[in-house]
């Protein structure tokens, strides 16, 4: 049995950034981790020449300030993302080239370009008016909670471009299709990271920045002066007035004053917990799923697709990759590409052969780049929906009626328990931005009642 004031569940960026507030005021703290690395949904690869690349979380953008400051800190720096050149573009059966610009919008037709015209700009009008800190209580919330985001693009995008641009956005942003999200939590996720553009776009986007490196090492630095214990699942929690007890699964207890517990929601509530949650707060772990999505790497000789004037960027509105990234870091000779497959097409070839999810990627990968995408050196995946301590990314979403009935449980603590995490945060939701600041706001809140 361990003694501390606090213990933390999970060694990702949330409860690490946590631990580290709560050290740094004194207090003492332990970090348990189920996995045998600390990270969470960032995750360190290596290519066959020892090559690192980045199988989870990867991307700091503008006004991610804590990331960026956090990064500084650490002795760490940033790298841009390959942007130099063209990005191809392909919606309903054409496909094409556009200048790599903030923002996404492929060449269209005059009656295609005004329909998505109007229908962002009366989405990008509703998303403003979403109250961050309690989207629950937005203007009119009950009827934006109260259907998809395909009913609201089915009534206000007319021309099938301008559906399967919003429908590409959902799968990009969310990893699931426009059927499976709340309207309303659509429009405060967009909030939150600003606007559609902020999140779709590479130059002063989402996608701007990556960690030198690999943004694991920010994890790794962070808990290089924590007592983090590692390859120690949960398996329970009680609680009351008397403290907390973290017990894993081989039977190790760590007594607290208080807990911050850090998994995803889903995973927060398959732990047990004594006496059980409230129906509110369990209820809504039932209710946010994590996204489906593969992240996919093929290696090349060259980035052979630069001299052809391409950024290595690929958006369409046909898989299973619909998204692609030119991921060569600076310096490196063999050319990297990256890309997802997400949502429906996520959930369709998990249950598929590696060798057939290997075939179905380079497919489009030669769609995308040419014949000269046919033969990788190498192919590497990962499954986020099959690992065991996340299973799904990049974070969760709401489907309609979860905001307006169950939000307010959401970041509420329970008894000494207390809840962290990307999922948590009212800014850059979903992002690493949103867990660092999830957690460090939420060790404030735990150091005030200490």
């Amino acid at each position: 049995m361990t003694r501390t004031d606090v213990v933390v569940v999970g060694a990702g960026l949330a409860g690490l950034s946590a631990a580290r507030a709560v050290q740094a005021a004194g207090r003492s703290v332990v970090v348990v981790e189920a996995r045998d690395r600390v990270g969470g949904r960032t995750e360190a690869g290596l290519l066959s020449d020892g090559q690192w690349i980045e199988l989870g979380g990867q991307w700091l953008g503008p006004t991610q300030d804590r990331m960026y400051a956090l990064v500084a800190e650490l002795g760490l720096e940033t790298i841009p993302t390959y942007n130099d050149g063209d990005i191809v573009f392909g919606l309903c059966g054409r496909i094409g080239r556009l200048v790599g610009r903030k923002g996404a919008v492929p060449r269209l037709s005059p009656f295609a370009v005004a329909d998505l015209a109007q229908g962002t700009l009366r989405f990008a009008r509703l998303a403003k008016r979403v109250d961050l800190e309690r989207p629950w209580a937005t203007p009119h919330a009950a009827e934006l909670d109260g259907q998809t985001f395909r009913t609201w693009v089915r009534r206000n995008l007319r021309t099938p471009q301008g559906r399967a641009y919003f429908e590409l956005f959902c799968e990009a942003v969310f990893s699931a299709g426009l059927a499976d999200v709340s309207l309303l939590h659509a429009l405060f996720y967009t909030h939150s990271g600003t606007d559609m553009d902020t999140l779709m776009a590479v130059d002063r986007g989402a996608q701007q920045d990556r960690v030198a490196g690999g943004s694991w090492l920010v994890s790794e630095r962070l808990a290089a002066g924590l007592d983090v214990r590692l390859s120690s699942p949960v398996r329970s929690v009680a609680h009351g007035e008397g403290g907390v007890r973290v017990t894993t699964r081989d039977g190790t207890a760590y007594d607290a004053e208080r807990a911050i517990v850090t998994l995803p929601p889903t995973l927060a509530g398959r732990l047990e917990y004594d006496p059980v949650l409230p129906s509110w707060r369990d209820q809504l772990t039932q209710k946010l799923p994590a996204g489906s999505v593969f992240k996919v790497y093929a290696v090349y000789p060259t980035p052979f697709w630069r001299s052809a004037g391409l950024n290595g960027q690929a958006g369409s509105d046909r898989g299973p990759v619909k998204v692609t990234f030119d991921n060569t870091p600076p310096g490196y000779e063999r050319g990297i590409l990256m890309g997802f497959i997400e949502a429906d097409d996520g959930r369709r070839w998990a249950r598929r052969t590696p060798e057939e999810r290997r075939a179905a990627v380079v497919d489009c990968f030669v769609r995308y780049f040419g014949p000269r995408a046919a033969e990788p050196l190498e192919y590497v995946e990962r499954d986020w929906m099959a690992e065991e301590f996340s299973r799904g990314c990049y974070g969760a979403h709401a489907a309609p009626g979860v905001w307006t009935s169950y939000g307010a449980a959401l970041r509420a603590p329970i008894d000494r328990l207390h809840w962290a995490g990307a999922e948590c945060s009212p800014v850059w939701n979903g992002y690493m931005e949103g867990a660092v600041r999830s957690g460090e706001s939420t060790a404030a809140e735990v150091l005030r009642l200490l």
